[in-house]
C-alpha cells in the first residue's frame, strides 16, 4: 500500500487497500453490434476520404468491425497509402531522442504498467538535474535533437516523502522540477517535449516556452474502463473527460501537441472509433496536433494484465489503416517500431508516416521489455519498403516552416539552430550509424 499521505487526501492511496481487480483481463463490452460493409459500399467510402471527402462515424464503426476480413483490410490500407502519399510522398520521419523519466512515481495504478513505482522501492527514482545533464550530453554526443521528458501523473498529491524530497531540492512542485530540467536541456543545446501526464493550463503556460512541443496520449475515451475491475479503475488520471479538457487547453494555449490511441486494454471497436474521432476534432477546433499515436498494449510481467493476449498484428494494422482514415490530414500517423517488430512494412502499408522518438541512447522506459530498432536498421527497413527515412525534431518540418505562431518567441528562435533549410533535424554531431539502445 502507498505510504501515508498525513497532509494531502489521496482517492488512490485509499482505494489502494481495497480486494485485487476481479480478473487480470478486463471485460469487453461489444457495443451497439455493426453489420460489416460490403466490399463495394466500403472501397466506395474509402474512395470518398480519399477524394478529400471524411469518413462518417458509422462508416468508421461498420468498417471497424469488418476488420478481420483480409479484403477490407488491404482496401482499407490501400486508402490509407494513397492519403499519406498525398500528403508525405515517400517520407517517413524519425526522432533522434533520449528518453529522461523524471520521476517515475505516480499515483495512477493502471494494470498493465510497469513504469510506476512506489516511494522507497528498489527501482523509485527521481532525476537530480546533475543526472539530467549527463543523458542531454550523451544525446549531443550521439547526434539527438529531441529530449522527452516523460514522468507520472502527480506524485507529490500520492506521497508525502516526495513531497519532502521536491521541497529539499527547493521545488514547490513537479512542474519546477520539468520546467528546471527543460531550461538544463535548452541551455546544453537540445529541445525538450514534455510529456507529464496531466498538466493544468497554467503549468502548460509555465513550460511552453522551454519546450518545442508537448504531448498527453488521449488513450481511450472510455469511461467504462474505469469502472471496478477495469484497467483505470486505480488512476483518476485516466478520467477521459480530464485528459480531453488538457488537449483543449493545449489547443487554446497553441502548443504543438502529440495525441494517441492505446489498443487493447479492454476497449470495444466503437470506443476506439470514438478517441480517434475525439482526437480528429479537437485537431480540428485547435489545430494544435501534430501527430497522432496508433499504440497497441503489451502485456508485462509482474502486472494485473500479464496473461491478455494483445491483439493480432492483421487488426492493429487495420486500425493503423482506420486511424489514417478518420484523422485530418495534418495529423502524422506514429507507430512505434519497436511495438511492431516483425511488422513494420505492413504498417508502413497502412499509412504510417512517422516512428516517433527512438534512442540511441536511453531504452524506452515504457516499454523496456522491447527494445529500440538500430537507427541504421530502421531506415534499412524503411527504404527496403519503398520510403526514404528523414530526421526531424520534436516538430515537424510544415510545422517549423509555416506555423511560427505555435511557438513562443524564445522557441520560435532557437528551432531554426536545429533544422535545415526544409524543416528536418540538423544535428551538431554528424554520427549516423550507431546503435540504438
Amino acid at each position: 500500500m502507498p505510504e501515508s499521505e498525513s497532509g494531502v487526501s489521496s482517492p488512490t492511496a485509499a482505494r489502494a487497500s481495497e480486494s485485487p481487480l476481479r480478473s487480470s483481463a478486463p471485460a469487453v463490452e461489444t457495443g451497439p453490434v455493426r453489420a460489416r460493409p460490403a466490399r463495394a459500399e466500403a472501397e466506395r467510402w474509402i474512395g470518398e476520404a480519399v477524394d478529400g471527402g471524411a469518413l462518417e462515424r458509422d462508416q468508421a464503426e461498420r468498417l471497424a468491425a469488418g476488420l478481420e476480413d483480409a479484403g477490407l483490410r488491404e482496401a482499407l490500407c490501400e486508402g490509407a497509402r494513397a492519403i499519406k502519399r498525398a500528403e508525405t510522398g515517400d517520407r517517413v520521419t524519425v526522432s533522434r531522442n533520449v528518453f529522461i523519466p523524471l520521476t517515475n512515481l505516480c499515483r495512477n495504478r493502471c494494470t498493465y504498467c510497469t513504469f510506476a513505482k512506489l516511494p522507497g522501492t528498489a527501482d523509485a527514482h527521481t532525476y537530480t538535474i546533475d543526472e539530467v545533464e549527463e543523458v542531454v550530453r550523451g544525446g549531443i554526443a550521439t547526434g539527438c535533437v529531441e529530449a522527452l521528458m516523460c514522468l507520472g501523473d502527480k506524485p507529490e498529491i500520492a506521497y508525502r516523502s516526495y513531497r519532502e524530497e521536491l521541497a529539499g531540492r527547493g521545488y514547490a512542485s513537479t512542474t519546477d522540477l520539468i520546467l528546471e530540467a527543460c531550461k538544463r536541456t535548452v541551455a546544453l543545446g537540445m529541445l525538450p517535449h514534455t510529456n507529464a501526464g496531466i498538466l493544468s493550463r497554467e503549468d502548460m503556460a509555465r513550460l511552453r516556452p522551454w519546450n518545442a512541443s508537448m504531448g498527453l496520449m488521449l488513450e481511450t475515451t472510455s469511461a467504462r474502463l474505469r469502472g471496478k475491475g477495469m484497467p483505470h479503475f486505480h488512476a483518476p488520471d485516466k478520467e477521459p473527460a480530464t485528459r480531453i479538457r488538457m488537449h483543449e487547453e493545449a489547443g487554446e494555449l497553441k502548443i504543438p501537441f502529440t495525441s494517441g490511441l492505446l489498443l487493447g486494454i479492454g476497449e470495444n471497436d466503437a470506443e476506439r472509433v470514438d478517441t480517434l474521432w475525439t482526437i480528429r476534432e479537437l485537431s480540428l477546433r485547435y489545430g494544435h496536433i501534430q501527430e497522432a499515436i496508433v499504440q497497441p498494449f503489451h502485456p508485462k510481467d509482474d502486472t494485473k494484465m500479464r496473461a491478455v493476449a494483445p491483439l493480432a498484428d492483421e487488426i492493429v494494422v487495420g486500425w493503423v489503416a482506420l486511424a489514417r482514415l478518420i484523422l485530418p490530414r495534418a495529423v502524422h500517423v506514429q507507430a512505434p517500431p519497436n511495438l511492431g517488430r516483425g511488422m513494420l512494412p505492413k504498417l508502413l502499408d497502412a499509412g504510417v508516416d512517422d516512428w516517433g522518438g527512438v534512442s540511441p541512447v536511453t531504452v524506452d522506459f515504457i516499454n523496456p521489455e522491447a527494445p529500440w530498432p538500430a537507427l541504421l536498421a530502421l531506415r534499412e527497413e524503411t527504404e527496403a519498403a519503398g520510403f526514404r527515412l528523414f530526421e526531424r525534431g520534436p516538430v515537424y518540418p510544415d510545422w517549423i516552416l509555416e506555423r511560427p505562431d505555435f511557438f513562443d518567441p524564445q522557441m520560435r528562435a532557437l528551432l531554426p539552430k536545429y533544422a535545415n533549410d526544409a524543416g528536418y533535424a540538423q544535428r551538431r554531431n554528424p554520427q549516423s550509424r550507431e546503435e540504438a539502445a
